[in-house]
């Protein structure tokens, strides 16, 4: 079913009341925003939500006249039904997308805090790379302290975490 811009979460609403099945697929990503994932859901095919009803006891004009909806795609005198496999494989590949983000967002807590003050840790990318340093602290979520040897002085510089491994 075709429906307004941005209209497929009311097109939805309005179906439900109907007690016509939808089915919105959304593809999750993880969004960073001031140092904090959150995972965002975007429609899979905007403007478009899949319908599950039987044309002999619901009648096709009733959802067309639906807010929100346009029309239902490819709607003449005999519809063509899109295979229930399609609509869970598409099902799958969005729980499984979902998860993925999940998972990153969840290893992405600070490693797991895997160093501790006076931990000794060598960089593994930027410009730093194989240097040695001392794990100072935490920084926000994603950065932290570390001091280390430069010009014969001991220096501290915030960095990303996921640039260390420890030593």
């Amino acid at each position: 079913m075709y429906c307004k811009p941005r209209g497929e979460v009311r097109a939805q609403q309005n179906l439900a009341m109907q007690n016509i099945e939808t089915y919105l697929p959304t593809l999750s990503k993880k969004v960073t925003l001031k140092g904090e994932s959150t995972i965002k859901k975007t429609h899979l095919f905007p403007s478009y939500v899949f319908i599950y009803f039987d044309p002999l006891e619901t009648s096709v004009s009733r959802i067309h006249s639906t807010r929100g909806v346009v029309r239902i795609v490819g709607c003449k005198e005999i519809m063509t039904p899109i295979h229930d496999s399609i609509i869970d494989a598409i099902r799958k590949r969005e729980a499984s997308i979902l998860a993925e983000v999940k998972s990153d967002i969840e290893g992405e807590t600070f490693l797991n805090d895997p160093f501790t003050s006076g931990d000794k840790v060598r960089f593994t990318q930027g410009p730093f790379v194989d240097l040695e340093g001392i794990f100072s602290e935490k920084s926000g979520d994603k950065r932290c302290h570390i001091l280390f040897e430069l010009m014969g002085k001991q220096q501290r510089i915030e960095v990303d975490a996921a640039s260390l491994a420890p030593v």
